[in-house]
């Protein structure tokens, strides 16, 4: 059996005899009314916006720890050559975090260009197993930031209290989460106040970084959805990021996420390449 992975990244499996003819297929030009950039150019710039507590280099590969908040700070960055063949990169990945007490995770991505499908399909066939699948999103930053005032957005460097009990993803407030959230060039947290001593009614999270603006963290108190919070909180960072020199936004998505890709494809944002985790579910020692 071959294993052969679509642009979208879905790998499916076709017996050899039954395959006439195959050849491998480029990247598809980027064709978008937002910037261009290259998949290596966006991928490094989504790092630097969401940075790990703990970082190792394999030789081009970037190993990446937060004691375990989010995929994207625990997994390697495949970017380049790991220095040696991929069977032995991989087993020292799986060291790496097991020495840490985490899972193993590989971050590739594919349907742009310079992606990753070969990786893709190799993980898959040295028994990784691909968990989460998501698409990054870019578009141009001033029609963000032309929306007409709506709620009241407050603009803050670090997530207070009402920011952070709105997020979804922090349960305990650890130091490895404020390093992580804080961490980038520029960041800039946006509230909707609601009730004093209340969670915030929305939220959303930016990183300025020469001419890109990355969105992250944007949520909506799900009694005040509709209301066109979410597009408030993401016009203000985006007002605050053009005064800063960026030009260009970008942001990251899960595919299961319908609600929001709608609002991020109205609000001028197209999928530059889909990126996908790939999780090491074999104990340690047992091989990649």
């Amino acid at each position: 059996m071959l294993s052969i992975t679509r642009r979208s990244g879905e790998s499916v499996r076709v017996a050899e005899a039954a395959l006439a003819a195959a050849k491998t297929v480029p990247a598809a030009p980027a064709r978008r009314r937002g910037p261009a950039a290259s998949y290596a150019e966006l991928a490094r710039v989504a790092a630097r916006g969401w940075p790990p507590v703990e970082s190792e280099r394999l030789g081009e590969w970037e190993l990446r720890a937060a004691a375990g908040f989010t995929r994207r700070a625990n997994s390697v960055l495949p970017l380049g050559d790991p220095g040696t063949g991929l069977p032995e990169a991989l087993a020292a990945v799986v060291r790496w975090y097991a020495a840490r007490g985490l899972p193993a995770y590989v971050q590739t991505a594919t349907g742009g260009e310079g992606t990753q499908e070969r990786l893709a399909a190799r993980l898959e066939e040295l028994g990784w197993a691909r968990e989460v699948s998501a698409e990054l999103r870019t578009g141009a930053l001033a029609p963000v930031a032309d929306r007409a005032p709506g709620a009241t957005v407050r603009l803050v460097r670090e997530p207070d209290a009402a920011w952070l009990s709105r997020y979804q993803r922090v349960g305990e407030v650890r130091p490895e989460v404020t390093a992580v959230l804080t961490g980038g060039p520029s960041v800039w947290f946006a509230v909707v106040d609601g009730e004093p001593g209340s969670p915030a009614r929305a939220i959303g999270r930016c990183v300025v970084d020469g001419r890109w603006a990355g969105f992250a963290a944007v949520e909506v108190d799900p009694e005040h959805r509709r209301r066109g919070l979410a597009s408030d909180v993401m016009a203000a960072l985006a007002a605050r990021a053009l005064d800063e020199g960026a030009s260009a936004a970008w942001l990251q998505v899960e595919r299961e996420n319908t609600a929001a890709r709608a609002m991020y494809e109205r609000s001028g944002f197209t999928v530059h390449h889909h990126y996908h985790h790939y999780h090491h579910h074999r104990a340690p020692g047992d091989g990649v």
